[in-house]
């Protein structure tokens, strides 16, 4: 793919750079969001729901989500990030599948 390395590069910098949650939540989260994890994704239950509807539905996340979270104990830095990661992880699942549908290919 012409853009691989700025793909792999910020899939890179959303999992690795210094923040709140650990790296192995944020790359569980972007990995979910991909459709990649396979079942067993390491993703907390009490994010699990936030994550597939950032990844599907992002225009159905409200202020009660974001609340829930709060309650449930997940610092807004931690939100951030794992909104992030579940963001991005959806774009590029969806950028794979057009590139997919560009070139006549069947998805799995």
């Amino acid at each position: 793919m012409r853009y691989r390395s700025f793909h792999e590069r910020l899939i890179q910098t959303v999992v690795t750079a210094p923040g709140d949650a650990p790296e192995s939540l944020r790359r569980a989260v972007l990995e979910r969001a991909q459709g990649s994890s396979g079942g067993t994704d390491g993703v907390p239950q009490t994010l699990a729901q936030y994550v597939d509807t950032v990844a599907h539905h992002a225009y159905k996340v409200t202020d009660a989500d974001v609340a829930a979270l709060q309650r449930s104990g997940q610092s807004d830095d931690t939100i951030f990030e794992v909104t992030v990661a579940a963001a991005v992880g959806a774009a590029m699942h969806r950028l794979s599948r057009g590139m997919m549908a560009l070139r006549g290919e069947e998805a799995d």
